[in-house]
């Protein structure tokens, strides 16, 4: 018979046994049990419960175990839960990508799916590097891309995060150069910079020959420091993209599905990407599953003269997955949309605001379903995610920024409750650090 444990045993058992991410084996982070998850609400093995500011890593959009989620996937494990994708095809995927392709940008027909988001931006480089060599310039195989972006923890992902101010600059030896420009310059609403362009346009002509394409967050960079910057510099990169060669490809794995207020970050702005990665929020947060999105003259491109595109994920395009993807999809497409995160955002502006009194804290800015405290400086992360289990939320900063993406669902009480938390949190920061 299985031994049955107390809940500290398993903490206990949790911390000899498993590695969490970003956490040291040594000195590990505390780590909260969890029995239930529901709407906004987390749930502690303690009976404690926590409104959830992070949308389990900016995915769960629309809360926990929703009915409409529940049952497709239910529905789904009765008829088969997995098939392999090589030879074979099934109604979920089929239905996905036809959804896929008619709310995405214009052009994006291609649907490539696999496990995750750093794997999708692997099949996303490795799609503009083979297109290359398909049309007989195999030498452009470097990848252009801003400083401050964040594009994933596998390999290839790894070498387009920023290798300075990112969190991989252990592995630069091991990793591919690339070639970096400066982040677009930060806000909104802020009148684009055009010396910024200008030195974007002299890195480009300057490396273009063996470049294969420009890999972005649009709109948000997010891990890399959750700044936001004017869509416009989109539109004018694609212009330089077509000028020099290049294929633009869209990480929209954290900004897709509505975070931004629009249905992706690209909305924003008016041209349409080579190549569009989908992630996270993509089955409502309920199982792993990414796309690779891309248009005919790349998929076309690869597969003249009966190129294959060399890729498998063993469970690619996996139909449970799926079925949640497509249960999740229906649901955005039956709010909306616009003004529930315009709903969201303005909450979130109105809650935060008064952390703009702090000492300890360099500036408040929200953009759609995205809430961002920034720091004076980072913070400690054993210290701090106590305190905010203490004021009855999930919050989990990193660096300087305390920040928010709450699912959809969340009501205008919890928003006030969390923007509360992170003042009360921020405040006795200010006051421990000045006594």
């Amino acid at each position: 018979m299985p031994q049955q444990h107390t809940d500290e045993a398993l903490i206990q058992l949790d911390k000899e046994l498993l590695w969490h991410p970003y956490t040291s084996m040594s000195h590990p982070a505390p780590h909260f049990l969890v029995k239930k998850a529901q709407g906004s609400r987390i749930t502690l093995s303690d009976g404690k419960e926590l409104i959830d500011g992070m949308s389990s890593w900016w995915s769960v959009i629309h809360g926990y175990s929703h009915p409409v989620i529940n049952n497709a996937m239910k529905s789904q494990i009765d008829d088969f839960s997995h098939v392999m994708f090589g030879g074979l095809t099934h109604e979920p995927a089929i239905k996905l990508a036809e959804k896929l392709s008619d709310i995405t940008p214009h052009g994006l027909s291609r649907v490539f799916f696999s496990d995750s988001g750093s794997v999708s931006v692997e099949v996303a480089l490795k799609m503009a590097i083979q297109y290359w060599h398909s049309s007989g310039r195999p030498n452009k195989k470097k990848f252009i891309t801003p400083r401050n972006g964040y594009h994933g923890d596998t390999f290839a992902a790894m070498s387009v995060c920023d290798p300075i101010n990112g969190m991989h600059g252990l592995f630069e030896g091991a990793l591919t150069k690339q070639h970096f420009i400066p982040s677009p310059p930060t806000g909104i609403n802020t009148p684009v910079d055009e010396d910024y362009l200008t030195e974007v346009r002299q890195i480009i002509e300057k490396t273009h020959l063996e470049v294969a394409g420009l890999i972005i967050e649009p709109v948000v960079q997010n891990a890399g420091g959750m700044r936001f910057y004017n869509p416009l510099y989109l539109d004018r990169m694609k212009l330089l993209c077509e000028e020099f060669d290049l294929l633009l490809i869209f990480d929209e794995i954290a900004t897709g599905f509505g975070r931004t207020g629009k249905m992706f970050a690209s909305d924003h702005c008016n041209i349409s990407p080579d190549i569009m990665c989908v992630g996270k929020a993509l089955t409502g947060g309920y199982i792993t599953l990414a796309a690779t999105i891309t248009n005919d003259k790349v998929a076309l491109g690869i597969s003249d003269k009966g190129g294959v595109f060399m890729h498998g994920p063993t469970f690619m395009g996996n139909p449970l997955a799926c079925s949640a993807a497509n249960a999740s999809l229906s649901l955005l497409s039956s709010y909306d949309l616009t003004s529930r995160i315009q709903t969201i955002e303005s909450k979130l502006t109105e809650s935060l605001k008064r952390c703009r009194s702090l000492a300890n804290v360099a500036d408040v800015r929200c953009l759609g379903a995205i809430g961002v405290v920034e720091l004076t400086s980072p913070v400690n992360q054993q210290q701090i995610q106590p305190l905010f289990v203490e004021q009855g939320v999930w919050v989990r900063p990193f660096g300087k920024l305390i920040y928010l993406m709450p699912p959809y669902i969340i009501s205008n009480e919890d928003l006030e409750t969390l923007g509360n938390a992170i003042y009360n949190v921020t405040k006795s920061l200010a006051y421990n650090t000045k006594n």
